[in-house]
């Protein structure tokens, strides 16, 4: 009896609801923005929008694929939509470290493990001994009897399979001299997702402070700025070949804890990306000095490595430096970089790479490890490739030859377009480059005429983003202004990328010099 008479209370109320909807719907009860307004005019606040997201996320910005590429990808499809449209008949992309997609071919070797990894039924036909080498056959095995189940499809080890691990360390005992530590290896999808990590344990507040070079790759303003830090700047001395001057660390240092920063790490990169230069030995003894005695965790992004161009210079990594200063292991808090994207190997999309960390307690490092099982594990393709650039075909195996040769035309071609362009680029007006002594870029100051400085400033843009917007409408090269890595104030430059093959090298220099000359003389004082 009682549940009829609740049921029967119920439904006396819902029908009172329905007679007194019209009437809500015509007060002001109910306006155009209420959500009991289902008609097609009614706009509800988006669950989303800038003033809700993350302000990290607004803060954070990445110059290499920025608006200037936005405009290029847009050019790109008009061309492909109307071939003829434009005063260019192709897109040259000029702004990012990606080899292959310039058409710089894989090596050999690598690609030949990676396959018979990926697929080792074929291992054991007989057809495989012809098409594949065999020392690439000879390693697939090796790496397959390293990894659980034979199967690259499956998770490894957060820090990445043991048996590359301890390939890598051996390659990094080989480049050195001094022993490695496998456990100190972790490997990554190429080296970002590791510099991320590093950020991620470093920074609690704005109050933490991150020492970077400037100009910067801005992978490090972007994880900053993500992670919640402050960017502490030190000026490379462009006058000097960008050197790095430990006094200039030092004032920086000062003035941020004068407002409160406490610096936590110094960021070296070696060789420099936008800046193109190769530390010399001198100079990493004293940033390794200044970085223990001010107790500051040095973080080497050392991913160009290999890229080295001028005989008088030779790459040395921070490890290697500190280990012959005499610093153990315990004395220096260390963290290396190295990537398969870069170097003569340019596998940008395999994303592998690896961080070796040095100098941290055991309970830090238990939080490393804590971080990167977040991420269960890196991919496996890319874990191989980073043990076979650390440990390349040796003298007297079949690949040896063949390999070098690969990878010396890389390296040779790159050093001549190097030259090539820094060339061009001290032939225009107003234009000064510092030789390209490694890396994939040339860093190029434009003295720009006041007019057009002023030019800038009326479509509300940086004058070196309108330089470059006006380079790609005219021409298809896509550069970075130099806005997007930093710059002394007052100075404007742009990032050009080496990696253009080799025949497309003159056409970039006449199309960039014939801009040049016309921009010039059109915003002429």
């Amino acid at each position: 009896m009682r549940k009829l008479v609740i049921v029967k209370n119920i439904f006396n109320r819902s029908h009172q609801l329905q007679n007194l909807l019209p009437s809500l719907a015509s007060s002001r009860f109910l306006s155009s923005n209420s959500v009991l307004d289902s008609s097609p005019s009614a706009s509800p606040m988006a669950p989303v929008s800038l003033d809700t997201i993350n302000p990290k996320v607004l803060k954070c910005e990445y110059a290499v694929r920025g608006e200037i590429v936005t405009l290029a990808q847009r050019l790109q499809e008009e061309l492909k939509a109307k071939p003829g449209s434009l005063p260019f008949d192709e897109i040259i992309y000029c702004n990012i470290g990606n080899p292959q997609s310039l058409g710089q071919q894989p090596i050999t070797f690598f690609r030949e493990v990676l396959a018979l990894c990926d697929h080792p039924s074929i291992l054991d036909k007989s057809e495989t001994q012809g098409l594949f080498s065999a020392d690439a056959i000879e390693r697939a095995w090796q790496i397959l009897d390293q990894i659980p189940g034979r199967a690259t499809g499956a998770y490894s080890h957060s820090q990445g399979i043991k048996g590359l691990r301890d390939t890598i360390a051996a390659g990094i005992e080989a480049r050195d001299g001094f022993p490695a530590d496998p456990n100190d290896i972790f490997l990554t999808d190429g080296a970002s997702p590791a510099v991320h990590m590093m950020m991620q344990l470093l920074i609690s507040s704005e109050n933490d402070g991150i020492l970077c070079p400037i100009p910067q790759y801005p992978l490090y303003s972007a994880s900053i700025a993500l992670h919640g830090g402050s960017l502490v700047p030190y000026y490379l001395d462009e006058a000097t070949g960008w050197g790095l001057e430990i006094s200039n660390l030092k004032k920086q240092l000062e003035d941020a804890k004068t407002n409160g920063i406490k610096v936590r790490a110094l960021v070296v990169i070696n060789p420099g990306n936008p800046t193109g230069q190769v530390l010399g030995e001198d100079n990493q003894k004293e940033i390794v000095e200044f970085c223990k005695q001010e107790g500051l965790v040095l973080l080497a992004d050392e991913v160009y490595q290999a890229n080295v161009y001028v005989p008088e210079k030779k790459f040395h990594s921070f490890r290697k430096i500190s280990r012959s200063m005499g610093y153990g292991e315990k004395d220096l808090s260390l963290v290396s970089f190295q990537s398969v994207s870069k170097g003569y190997y340019g596998e940008c999309g395999k994303r592998g790479g690896y961080m070796e960390v040095t100098g941290f307690t055991p309970e830090i490092r238990e939080q490393i490890y804590k971080v990167a099982s977040v991420n269960l594990c890196s991919n496996i393709s890319g874990q191989i490739l980073a043990s076979l650039v650390m440990s390349p075909p040796k003298v007297g195996e079949e690949s040896h030859e063949s390999y070098d040769a690969e990878k010396d035309a890389i390296l040779s071609s790159l050093a001549r377009r190097a030259k090539t362009l820094e060339e061009a680029l001290n032939n225009l007006e107003g234009v000064t480059c510092n030789k390209a002594e490694g890396a994939m870029y040339l860093f190029p100051q434009i003295r720009l005429p006041e007019k057009a400085i002023k030019a800038a400033e009326a479509a509300k843009t940086a004058p070196d983003a309108f330089y470059c917007r006006r380079l790609l409408n005219s021409t298809g090269v896509v550069v970075v202004p130099g806005s997007g890595f930093g710059q002394v104030p007052g100075t404007w430059h742009f990032r050009c990328t080496i990696l253009p093959q080799e025949d497309k090298i003159p056409a970039i220099v006449s199309r960039l010099t014939e801009f040049h000359k016309n921009f010039m003389d059109e915003y002429r004082d």
